[in-house]
């Protein structure tokens, strides 16, 4: 049977984010018509993602990328794997609360903090984003969560953390949440540390729209989920997985109940999974590959340095360099980066190129847009 594709307009004023949930609950009872996600500023991606043509009438959500690495393609998530998703959420961190939404409902991991709270019955407290992210509507929106009884919860990306620690109030309120749940990009040791010596408990979370959302909690798979590695490309099955996806016509990564990442793994000693980055963003120099989530982390480990993300650059010698962009304040000295990327990475991993930069340019929540980065550094 088939189900009507309907393009779902994300606001970003609170009262209007809420009137979303009778239609977003609709979607997933199945009495309504399948949605897709839309910001005013796509105004090109239901026509291309063919809103005007129905979906298997198990799909409740269309998620659709950012596109940045060709046609936009939307993962196809069904009722029962937006659920799961969300029940093994609430599982993991000690039951169903108060869900505090700080980032666009355009995403899956902002629209699953509506869906967990229309599964929990509890209505959610939503940040007012009209103005961008800004840590003075988030406390206020956050102190107005805290008083609801029960457990408290919100969803953030590593950027936004960041700019939140550094406020005092901010602080204070990220201290009364039981879980923030990270997602978008990985956490940087330093935040992590920081957050730590705060008492602030975040917790890094991996997984994709493909996934409804995080799928493994600081290294350990949700309830049901299974992880294998398989040449160090990360691999998951569970119930929580997309049905494939939309406007695709590539092979496809769902084969026989297991979803194929483009991401590279590692298991830790203690027997959690460890992402070391994407498969195409491996930096090939001298016949040596670097992964540059590795570097990235020896980066951030560095006092000073708030951010950093490392690609790899053309070099008629080398094939490939190790770039690196770097937020910084202050500047450390380049020579102490470079030592600090030594001794946690290799020398294959030094980067050749070092330039600091007053913020990342950013895709999608939390993402680092490296391409745009390649061309600014190349």
């Amino acid at each position: 049977m088939a189900r009507e594709l309907r393009a779902l307009p994300v606001p970003t004023r609170p009262a209007e984010v809420l009137a979303l949930l009778p239609t977003l609950a609709a979607a997933l009872a199945g009495d309504g018509p399948a949605l897709l996600p839309v910001t005013d500023q796509e105004p090109g991606l239901p026509a291309a993602l063919g809103v005007d043509r129905p979906v298997d009438d198990r799909i409740a959500l269309v998620i659709g990328t950012s596109g940045s690495t060709g046609a936009p393609k939307g993962a196809l998530l069904s009722s029962d794997a937006i659920k799961a998703s969300a029940m093994a959420t609430h599982a993991r961190l000690g039951g169903p609360g108060t869900w505090l939404l700080a980032m666009s409902a355009r995403y899956i991991g902002g629209l699953q903090v509506l869906i967990r709270s229309l599964l929990a019955d509890n209505e959610p407290v939503v940040a007012d984003l009209t103005d961008g992210f800004r840590a003075e509507n988030f406390t206020k929106a956050a102190l107005a969560a805290l008083e609801a009884p029960g457990r408290h919860y919100t969803a953030l990306v590593p950027t936004q953390l960041t700019r939140l620690m550094a406020d005092d109030r901010s602080l204070a309120a990220l201290r009364g949440f039981d879980a923030i749940v990270l997602g978008g990009a990985a956490m940087p040791e330093a935040l992590r540390q920081r957050v730590e010596d705060a008492g602030v408990n975040a917790i890094p979370s991996y997984g994709m729209s493909e996934t409804a959302s995080g799928c493994v909690y600081d290294g350990v798979p949700l309830d049901g989920v299974d992880i294998r590695l398989s040449d160090g490309r990360i691999d998951i099955r569970g119930p929580m997985l997309a049905d494939g996806y939309r406007n695709f016509d590539g092979e496809s990564p769902f084969v026989d109940g297991w979803f194929h990442t483009s991401d590279l793994g590692r298991w830790l000693d203690d027997g959690r999974l460890e992402v070391i980055g994407r498969i195409d963003d491996v930096i090939n120099t001298g016949g040596v590959k670097v992964a540059p989530l590795l570097v990235e982390r020896a980066l951030t480990a560095v006092d000073g340095v708030t951010d950093a993300c490392v690609v790899g650059l053309p070099h008629a010698e080398w094939g490939q360099i190790v770039a690196a962009a770097v937020v910084a304040e202050p500047q450390p000295n380049e020579a102490r980066l470079r030592e600090a990327v030594r001794e946690a990475a290799g020398r294959a991993a030094v980067p050749k190129l070092i330039r600091f930069l007053p913020a990342l340019p950013l895709l999608g929540p939390g993402k680092v847009d490296r391409a745009a980065l390649r061309k600014a550094l190349g």
